[in-house]
């Protein structure tokens, strides 16, 4: 097994983000049906996130294991890896990635019921902002924040 490496987004990943994205919150969420929410996800892709954010790609052997979005005014809407991956030194490398991108903060949202995410955070030097409700669906949610 190759080291995990980091590398820009390519048009040619957006089947495997795409892919990697439904595996990951299918894992997270498993009473949600996110095949049915793949065309949305898509459209979400290519209109919101592709156009508008920085996308590192963490890889290893040459298949992309996830990935982190980062916009220019530091808001990460995703850091998504596989879950075969989970506990692996990837999220940790595409969080500090996202960092060097946005130097000067980042926020996020993060489900309040997924406390796998919000410990990653913390120790990861993210410090809870506050309480919101996600826009798309309805759910509670944590707001957080890095600042250098």
């Amino acid at each position: 097994m190759s080291a995990l490496q980091l590398r820009p987004y390519r048009p040619e990943d957006e089947t495997a983000a795409i892919e990697l994205w439904h595996r990951t919150w299918q894992q997270a969420y498993p009473q949600i049906d996110f095949a049915a929410r793949l065309e949305w996800w898509r459209e979400r892709w290519r209109k919101d996130l592709v156009p508008k954010a920085s996308i590192a790609v963490a890889e290893q052997d040459g298949a992309p294991i996830g990935f982190v979005t980062i916009d220019g005014g530091g808001y990460l809407d995703q850091l998504v890896v596989d879950p075969e991956h989970w506990g692996s030194d990837a999220a940790r490398l595409l969080v500090d990635e996202a960092k060097r991108l946005s130097p000067a903060g980042i926020t996020l949202l993060v489900n309040k019921d997924n406390a796998r995410a919000i410990r990653f955070y913390e120790r990861n030097g993210f410090t809870h902002a506050g309480d919101d409700v996600n826009p798309t669906s309805g759910r509670p949610v944590l707001k957080m924040e890095w600042k250098p």
